[in-house]
């Protein structure tokens, strides 16, 4: 119901080179800019914050300011020529200064669009919970144990990893070890004990951290070309789909 109570808010968005995304009681407005025209960014993001303020005033609702957060993403080389972390928002009395790294649906997202600081929270969750479900493996039979590994583990490496596709080797052998101990724990195995990769495979049926993200990839890009994705990503493939075409073409020739 608050999904229909906000749909015309996508109209305050629309005013300027703004794009909008809403999930559930969470929005967000992306902009981009030059490095140089930062300044002049930041003054329309400004208005159109006050515009959505004003929007859910006029409908009953109220903009938390304390938890509105500002990201300024780009290069590195750009990101240093910035003064600090960017310009800040001023929403009347409230400043709502640049952050170096904002959590966005579940995914820590740092200025310079790196996702190693997502995979290092990311790792030392799960392993936190493999270490708390360690201590009760010997109450639990195996169904029981991989289904809370699935709910409390997996389910965590999965959430949104088509973001890791393309990444170094190095940033997703730290979720395959991950992978690796949840294994261990729902086997009974040891650290240091052989077979890992047959019990993975052939007795748990696994896959490997980077097949799951090439997996859920390819599943996303089924649903954007057989209309089951959101628009904003539907419309996306297209595109993309008639480059490859005219790549494959020009390989033929």
């Amino acid at each position: 119901m608050y999904i229909f109570y906000t749909t015309n808010l996508d109209i305050v968005g629309r005013h300027g080179d703004f794009t909008l995304h809403s999930f559930a009681d969470d929005t967000q407005l992306y902009l981009h800019c030059h490095r140089e025209d930062t300044t002049t960014a930041a003054a329309q993001l400004t208005d159109c914050v006050v515009d959505v303020s004003r929007w859910m005033t006029a409908n009953r609702l109220r903009l938390n300011t304390d938890k509105t957060e500002l990201l300024w993403t780009g290069s590195r080389h750009s990101l240093s020529q910035f003064q600090g972390l960017g310009p800040a928002l001023q929403l009347g009395a409230d400043t709502v200064t640049a952050r170096y790294q904002v959590r966005l649906l579940g995914v820590t997202i740092s200025a310079d669009l790196s996702l190693d600081r997502h995979v290092s929270v990311v790792s030392a969750t799960s392993f936190h919970s493999l270490r708390q479900l360690r201590r009760v493996r010997r109450s639990l039979d195996t169904e029981s144990t991989a289904t809370l590994v699935h709910a409390f583990v997996t389910s965590r490496l999965d959430n949104c990893n088509i973001l890791l596709a393309g990444s170094p080797k190095t940033v997703i052998d730290k979720l395959q070890r991950v992978m690796n101990a949840a294994a261990r724990i729902v086997s009974g195995t040891r650290k240091y004990d052989r077979g890992l990769t047959q019990l993975l495979h052939a007795e748990l049926h696994w896959l490997d951290v980077a097949d799951r993200v090439t997996y859920n990839l390819g599943w996303m890009v089924y649903k954007c070309l057989h209309g089951q994705a959101p628009d904003y990503l539907s419309e996306l493939a297209p595109d993309y789909l008639s480059k490859l075409c005219m790549l494959v073409a020009q390989v033929a020739e």
